[in-house]
């Protein structure tokens, strides 16, 4: 697969007024929403100062607030229909876009670089920008043909390695550069921690931990589940290096002082995580993407926990990391009296006293 991270240049800052408006008035929204909300954008003005001297003022006629609620909203709405005649991936997400696709063959090529051309054109269309020095090609896959491709007059670079919505993704999708940056992040902040916080109470220390570093750890880890022993390890040592810093539990082990504390290692939090998120998709608020994620997985009634799932084969070694694979057989062992909670919050409870007597 070619998969190109494409970024719009000053995105929030060059929304068309006018144009935002006939798409909100297309989405459905009444008249007098879509006017209260052109007011809000409307009679925006703004000058440049520097040192004494000013510009004059000057109408802000296109732009959506950053860091408002509403700004995200309106700017989704506006790029709704980026994908309309496209052929093959598209994922949006605000400012960040990514379009892919299967590359095996000349045609599956020319059909990313025909679709990348589309989108040219519905930048122009729409008054925007994309910004081609920071959009990059990751081609995945042994036998890629490592294809160019282009916007406009300007060639793609490719690249090793790209950030997604905070998570780093590599060609290989190996998760290693992923793991390294998680333990910097928090080792940094456990260090800030150290040097800043005089007491080394258990019950100063570890909200600090809990709220400050391990966030850190778990970022999105459903999607970036550490799976080399390496790697799990250097989550790990994290945790442990706070263990030491916490008065009275110097001289104990890694193992002893999560017992003292009532707390679940990592590796037990991410299988928590991996269970919360098949809850929502079997049972709970995701149901509806369930097909999508599970289509050649069966829900059948067994004797087991009761909706116990079909394990799925894969040709790829690195498929049995993904969510969808490596969680099957664990789900599927859980009690019923567990996956039956008739609740998110409930099912929290009855997993926590089932994973307290797991090792």
């Amino acid at each position: 697969m070619d998969v190109a991270c494409l970024d719009f240049s000053k995105a929030f800052n060059k929304v068309p007024h006018d144009l935002l408006a006939n798409k909100l008035i297309k989405c459905g929204l009444d008249k007098t929403t879509v006017r209260w909300i052109c007011n809000w954008l409307s009679k925006c003005t703004q000058r440049v100062l520097t040192n004494v001297s000013s510009s004059s003022w000057k109408e802000v006629t296109c732009g959506v607030s950053q860091g408002s609620v509403l700004g995200p909203v309106l700017f989704n709405i506006f790029i709704n229909d980026l994908d309309e005649g496209l052929e093959g991936m598209i994922i949006k997400f605000a400012d960040d876009t990514k379009l892919g696709g299967i590359a095996n063959t000349p045609e599956d090529r020319s059909r990313i670089q025909n679709n990348l051309n589309r989108l040219e054109k519905w930048a122009k269309t729409n008054k925007m920008k994309f910004n081609r020095d920071k959009c990059k090609i990751l081609h995945l896959g042994r036998k890629n043909e490592m294809q160019r491709y282009r916007m406009g007059d300007a060639w793609f670079n490719s690249s090793m390695c790209e950030k997604d919505l905070g998570v780093l993704v590599d060609n290989k999708l190996n998760m290693s550069l992923q793991c390294d940056a998680a333990a910097k992040k928090a080792n940094g902040i456990l260090a800030c921690i150290n040097r800043s916080i005089v007491s080394r109470s258990r019950e100063v220390m570890l909200p600090l931990y809990s709220a400050l570093v391990r966030p850190h750890l778990e970022y999105c880890v459903q999607f970036w589940a550490p799976q080399l022993e390496g790697d799990v390890d250097k989550l790990k040592s994290v945790q442990r290096r706070a263990t030491k810093m916490i008065k009275g539990l110097e001289n104990k082990s890694y193992e002893q002082w999560l017992k003292e504390l009532g707390m679940f290692s990592l590796q037990k939090r991410r299988l928590r995580g991996d269970m919360i998120a098949m809850y929502k998709y079997v049972r709970g608020s995701h149901r509806e993407e369930r097909a999508s994620l599970f289509s050649a997985a069966l829900l059948t009634r067994t004797r087991n926990n009761g909706f116990k799932l079909q394990e799925r084969r894969f040709h790829l070694n690195i498929r049995k990391n993904f969510l969808t694979v490596r969680v099957v057989r664990q789900w599927n062992s859980l009690p019923r009296t567990v996956v039956e909670a008739p609740s998110l919050e409930a099912f929290k409870q009855r997993l926590d006293g089932h994973l307290s007597g797991v090792l």
